[in-house]
């Protein structure tokens, strides 16, 4: 799985899918299971980090099946 942030969701999935971001070239091609939009950048940021620091694939997969 990959967790980041970015301002134009769509952009970034493109951006991977075809070979323009580096770090994620090679788990191509990549589908879009979740995401939660924040009002500052800032605040996403923050939520990438706490997923991030818990290095747990569960807790990733769990944020996927919980989401409405």
């Amino acid at each position: 799985y990959y967790v980041g942030s970015c301002e134009d969701l769509h952009q970034r999935l493109n951006d991977q899918n075809t070979g323009h971001s580096g770090y994620t070239k090679t788990g191509k091609p990549w589908v879009l299971k979740w995401s939660q939009a924040f009002s500052t950048r800032s605040e996403a940021v923050q939520r990438e980090n706490k997923i991030k620091q818990k290095k747990s694939r569960r807790y990733v997969e769990w944020l996927i099946t919980a989401a409405p």
